[in-house]
């Protein structure tokens, strides 16, 4: 009978092929160690949820706006700040938090978390001493208050007379570039995006740059497949951008002229799946 050697696995990734007679050896981008999914919510024992109906009825309420929620409407709310102390922990506990957080500096100590329910937001508003003075779940593609001032502050252009400092490459054009781009944008027009991780590049330029653009009032964050930093700058309608791997690398930096980063906005689907999800969340409640 004829023998077969045994099969040997393939490997693949680091280590796994030899080095070229030169010595040098293939670079590897890490890959992400972690994803974020959705998990259904721990729910709370049925006689606790049968003695919470006011926070039953706004979830029931929740689920009939998505269903008839579309993107380009306005934001709408609910009262989440009116209900009981139980039913408001009830309500909490079946959205849970989920991957977008944002900030919004100069507001009454004004900040918003996405739900499990992408498109979905827990908005609160607090006094200095941090007691909540304001909590409302909003269904929006990105809370309302964020188109509203993220540049109401924000200048119309960037002043360019001065010149750059020693050791700056490419940042005096970007500026250039954002600063025409940013007069030019309109509601409803594409973004424009500079991609500075493919342009030349020293310390020095990503110094004046941060200078130069200065910072807006409203920063997200958002967690996924690697982190993403979206933050508002000083020049109306211009956005910059970073995405991180799972060890926190820079892989993507990037300047937006648009109303809001596409990266953070919730989309009609988001809000389709969002409601089915609330659908089972309400089935395990009942």
């Amino acid at each position: 009978m004829q023998s077969f050697s045994p099969l040997h696995p393939v490997r693949f990734g680091p280590g796994s092929q030899p080095p070229e007679d030169d010595g040098a050896e293939l670079a590897y981008l890490p890959m992400p160690a972690e994803m974020q999914t959705y998990r259904p919510p721990l729910l709370p024992e049925p006689d606790a949820v049968l003695a919470c109906q006011q926070g039953l009825r706004l979830l029931e309420q929740l689920l009939a706006r998505l269903a008839d929620d579309r993107i380009a409407e306005p934001a709408r709310g609910l009262d989440l700040g009116a209900l009981p102390d139980a039913d408001r922990d009830l309500v909490n506990q079946a959205l849970g938090e989920g991957e977008v957080s944002l900030l919004i500096v100069g507001e009454t100590g004004m900040r918003a978390q996405e739900t499990r329910l992408t498109g979905v937001w827990l908005v609160q508003s607090r006094n200095e001493s941090g007691q909540t003075l304001d909590e409302t779940i909003e269904i929006a593609t990105i809370p309302r208050r964020v188109r509203e001032i993220a540049f109401q502050d924000a200048a119309a252009q960037l002043n360019l007379d001065d010149a750059p400092p020693e050791g700056v490459i490419s940042a005096r054009a970007v500026l250039a570039e954002v600063n025409e781009q940013s007069a030019r944008w309109r509601p409803g027009a594409a973004p424009h995006i500079i991609n500075l991780t493919l342009l030349p590049q020293s310390e020095q330029d990503l110094s004046y740059l941060e200078r130069s653009l200065g910072q807006g009032p409203v920063t997200i964050l958002s967690r996924g497949y690697g982190k993403c930093r979206i933050a508002a700058t000083g020049l109306r309608h211009c956005w910059w951008v970073q995405h991180f791997n799972a060890d926190d690398r820079l892989i993507l930096n990037t300047l937006e002229i648009v109303d809001v980063p596409a990266a953070a906005l919730a989309a009609q689907e988001d809000f389709e799946d969002s409601a089915e999800r609330l659908v089972e969340i309400l089935g395990a409640l009942r």
